[in-house]
């Protein structure tokens, strides 16, 4: 009889094409692939934890149900500030819009990480959150950032060395960036992964 070869770990699968998330899991040692989800990204609920909770949990989902032999990450940000969500922009006036609300404020940054794998019955979803201060800038300033960045909560992307949006953070980095490195490795090892 061939001897059997232990069976190779799953690997996991991202469901987002984020470069940024994609460089946090990469920077962490953490092997992984990527299968978008490409779900509606509405919800019912109001409160921002929540939000992120759910769309996480429906992202990392719609990925498992194809692939349930493997372990699904799902990730989910926005920005809340002045009792305004605030997600990606529909286009150059929104994010004007959302920068202008945002110049010289503080907002709160909410991430919602989930990790499923149906296989193993594994069903975890958790949110982080931090806050951070905007500087104050010029409109002609605003309006040249405006046009940066319509595929981030909040038009702005704190990794961006070019980008001097945010002065100050309160919480953590990645949690800004949009992957809460630290759920993600409580939610692996939860799993009997490596993190």
């Amino acid at each position: 009889m061939p001897a059997h070869r232990p069976k190779a770990p799953a690997q996991l699968i991202l469901a987002s094409k984020s470069p940024r998330r994609r460089r946090l899991l990469a920077d962490a040692g953490i092997k992984y692939r990527v299968i978008p989800s490409h779900i509606d990204e509405t919800s019912a609920y109001r409160r921002p934890a929540r939000i992120v909770r759910e769309l996480a949990y429906k992202k990392a989902l719609s990925v498992a149900l194809r692939h349930p032999g493997a372990p699904v990450l799902g990730s989910d940000t926005l920005v809340y500030c002045k009792g305004e969500v605030l997600g990606k922009p529909s286009g150059h006036a929104d994010a004007l819009r959302l920068l202008r609300l945002q110049n010289a404020s503080w907002q709160s940054v909410h991430t919602g990480v989930a990790l499923v794998w149906l296989d193993k019955g594994v069903f975890l979803a958790g949110t982080e959150v931090s806050r951070c201060k905007a500087r104050r800038l010029s409109q002609a300033e605003l309006k040249a950032l405006a046009a940066k960045h319509h595929d981030k909560a909040g038009a702005y992307a704190v990794q961006d060395k070019d980008d001097l949006f945010i002065e100050k953070i309160d919480g953590r980095f990645d949690t800004v960036v949009g992957l809460s490195m630290n759920l993600v490795k409580k939610f692996l090892r939860q799993a009997g992964l490596e993190a």
